[in-house]
């Protein structure tokens, strides 16, 4: 009888060596360990007064007013901005100009002069009154007991907020195919129904990243509003103590603790809403996940041999 053929070892795939991957990642801990070191160990930047305001009330308040304006002032621009979006898109050249021109103003002024501006309403106007242009007066308001700080602080960044959301949500509804429309069309529906239940739910897996970015944007810009002037948000909260007690530098790591924790917890939520709204995209947040580490059997498959029969002919 013939001797038997010994049959090959099946091929083994080793990893390549990546030395630079190594030395660049031990590199950049080295400076990660130096940092945490220098902020750790420096007795000027005083963490047990961080800890003693980090619960203070006075702070606890401010972030409560921080969120309040952030939340109140984007739920105003979102509405403010879908309706800039479908101006924009309208046939109708009036209001087209007048969303071009809202657009045009508030982003191209300073958020900081806009506030400024607000803050001085009631001496720009002392009233407000509806009725006739030009004629009779209606109703009349005092302007100082209608507009307070506050109102002219949220309206004030929600204005400009709009501005930029209904260029986010014009690329969104944008980005649908003009067939899904015309296809509803054709079924009868009415063109506000078509922007609310066709449109508008395909177009926010594009709107809601940026529309998520700019709340969190819109959250450290309430810092701003002490230019309405409005003092009760926290970073005017934390700055007054800090000037009171003479230590600047704590205070403002105690603002600065306060936004971190607040855009985390945005980011979480963010996530959760990019992948609800990914959902049944390739390659999305919500789509299914694709095993991009390719297993043994393929590789082997992929060199020409299977583990069983070596000499086996690949199929494709």
């Amino acid at each position: 009888m013939p001797a038997q053929t010994a049959l090959p070892e099946p091929l083994r795939a080793r990893p390549v060596p990546r030395p630079g991957r190594w030395v660049s990642g031990a590199i950049v801990l080295v400076l990660a360990a130096m940092v945490v070191n220098a902020l750790v160990t420096n007795p000027n930047f005083r963490w047990d007064t961080v800890w003693l305001y980090l619960r203070d009330v006075n702070v606890v308040r401010g972030v409560g007013w921080t969120l309040v304006l952030t939340f109140g002032s984007m739920a105003i621009a979102v509405v403010l901005a879908v309706l800039l979006a479908v101006m924009r898109r309208s046939d109708n050249p009036v209001m087209r100009w007048v969303a071009w021109c809202y657009i045009w103003f508030f982003r191209g002024t300073p958020i900081y002069t806009q506030l400024v501006f607000w803050g001085l309403i009631s001496v720009l106007y002392p009233r407000l009154s509806l009725g006739v242009p030009f004629g009779p007066e209606l109703l009349v308001f005092d302007t100082r007991t209608v507009i307070t700080a506050f109102w002219a602080a949220l309206v004030g960044l929600a204005l400009n907020e709009a501005a930029y959301l209904a260029e986010i949500v014009r690329a969104g509804l944008g980005s649908v195919d003009a067939g899904q429309a015309e296809a509803a069309r054709a079924l009868g529906m009415p063109e506000s129904k078509i922007l609310r239940r066709i449109v508008l739910p395909q177009a926010m897996r594009v709107i809601v990243p940026p529309t998520g970015n700019e709340t969190i944007s819109m959250l450290k810009t309430t810092s701003l509003v002490v230019a309405v002037p409005f003092t009760l948000e926290i970073t005017y909260a934390t700055s007054a103590i800090g000037s009171r007690t003479f230590e600047p530098i704590p205070l403002l790591i105690v603002a600065a603790l306060w936004y971190l924790l607040i855009t985390s917890v945005l980011m979480v939520g963010q996530h959760y809403l990019e992948r609800y709204y990914g959902r049944g995209v390739a390659g999305g947040p919500g789509g299914r996940r694709r095993n991009r580490r390719p297993s043994r059997q393929a590789a082997i498959r992929a060199a020409g041999t299977t583990r069983d029969d070596p000499f086996a002919e690949v199929t494709p």
